[in-house]
């Protein structure tokens, strides 16, 4: 039986990874082997960050046929370049990168933006550089750019250049939202800290300079922290949604147990302002696996 998407309004939905351990039991079905958590997951939400690709390089051509198959038509794979193309060669050479495209070009269409994400201290001066790899980047394959270095925040000439830049080319500059993960300090909780130590501190700028905004809501264990910063994030999404723009939203926690019930929680919310169906039962709801 096919699996229908959560909502026919253009909004994706979905988390870090499909596959996680500790979701087994509270958001994956217990027994289900966990080479088959990717249809579990994709009977739930309708895109991934699909982070694997950033740490573990190009997929093999069987693994990613067997994505394709194991996965909704609706659904889409946000995957990120290589850290080997992004951190190492800092995109010095754009055909291995254009390299990557290619070989992911069997999951099309379930690619949805492929983000680059940049070094911390990848600044103005090596913007040259995302622009050689931006002439050439493939028009049918959505982009999206992360940004960590601190003068891409400032409003000054640094980033008055990055979003003409993403501008020019239609490719949307992705925005992290670490404001709950850094609304409270407890060094007792160590999984709150290594996150906190992981993840950049940035400002949050909100802005789409394409038509595929990305946000990457990292929340907090307290959930009025996560109620507080997502609420204005409903209207946004709504203006967006209005204007043709087809966003995505992922969900994150410190240690990403609960992002499943997070991410659950905030599409929830968007129900209430928005025409979207409930998001079906969790797998391990259904007290069946789907295999």
């Amino acid at each position: 039986m096919a699996i229908e998407p959560a909502s026919s309004i253009p909004l994706y939905l979905g988390l870090p990874m499909w596959s996680f351990d500790e979701w087994k039991g509270s958001f994956l079905a217990r027994h289900t082997p966990m080479q088959y958590a990717l249809e579990e997951y994709a009977s739930v939400f309708t895109a991934v960050e699909g982070n694997t690709t950033f740490y573990s390089g190009t997929p093999a051509e069987r693994t990613l046929q067997q994505w394709a198959e194991r996965t909704p038509d609706h659904f889409r794979f946000c995957f990120k370049l290589p850290q080997s193309l992004t951190h190492e060669e800092r995109l010095a050479v754009p055909q291995h990168c254009l390299d990557f495209l290619n070989a992911i070009r069997l999951l099309m269409p379930k690619l949805g933006p492929v983000m680059i994400q940049l070094p911390r201290d990848f600044g103005w001066q090596e913007l040259g550089k995302l622009e050689r790899l931006l002439i050439q980047w493939p028009p049918d394959i959505p982009c999206a750019v992360e940004v960590r270095t601190p003068e891409f925040f400032h409003k000054g000439e640094a980033e008055r250049a990055l979003n003409r830049l993403l501008i020019t080319y239609s490719v949307d500059r992705v925005m992290l939202d670490v404001r709950p993960l850094f609304s409270t300090h407890d060094d007792t909780n160590r999984a709150l800290t290594k996150a906190q130590q992981e993840k950049p501190k940035r400002p949050l700028h909100v802005l789409s300079t394409g038509n595929s905004p990305i946000i990457r809501f990292i929340g907090h264990f307290e959930s009025e922290a996560n109620t507080h910063f997502f609420t204005p994030w409903i209207e946004q999404l709504a203006l967006w949604i209005n204007q043709g723009k087809t966003p995505y939203l992922f969900l994150h926690t410190p240690d990403n147990r609960r992002a499943p019930e997070l991410a659950r929680e905030c599409w929830n919310r968007l129900s209430e302002h928005l025409a979207l169906t409930p998001l079906p039962r969790f797998p391990a709801e259904q007290q069946t696996s789907l295999f």
